[in-house]
């Protein structure tokens, strides 16, 4: 009588001692890949340091672009953090001036919301989250902005 549903099957000497050595030699390349070699190919910083991340931000032509070098040097932890607060700086110089009362409330209302979607999350990953999500809601409205900026009046 089976009562969970499960099936069994009969496993052959094969299947057993082929299973570790593929999961060994599976598990040896992702290894071999790491973070540091996807990070090199697309972070544009000069090394992985918080320093050379920030300045890279900073010296990033405008939002959108900024927010691709956040989204390619992130740490998935804390540090991201910072870098999203240089990426909302960047992209709220495109339209924080220039927004109207209800406007800025608005806007302070979505970054509010980012702020509290993990408050009762515990781990780093989850304060990079936040930072996306605030970074996530600047570049909207930097985008909008510059968009009414270029539409023909």
């Amino acid at each position: 009588m089976n009562l969970f549903g499960w099936r069994v099957t009969k496993l052959t000497e094969e299947d057993v001692l082929m299973g570790p050595k593929s999961c060994a030699a599976a598990l040896a390349v992702v290894l071999s890949l790491g973070p540091t070699s996807a990070f090199a190919e697309d972070c544009p910083a000069r090394s992985t340091s918080m320093d050379d991340i920030v300045a890279t931000l900073n010296e990033a032509p405008g939002c959108d672009a900024a927010m691709k070098v956040f989204a390619a040097c992130e740490y998935g932890a804390s540090g991201d953090v910072d870098f999203g607060a240089v990426v909302e700086k960047k992209c709220e110089a495109d339209f924080l001036v220039r927004l109207k009362a209800p406007e800025k409330l608005s806007y302070q209302r979505e970054i509010r919301v980012c702020d509290r979607k993990y408050r009762n999350e515990s781990g780093t990953m989850y304060l990079s989250f936040t930072a996306f999500c605030r970074a996530e809601v600047a570049q909207r409205y930097s985008r909008r902005a510059l968009k009414t900026a270029r539409a023909p009046r």
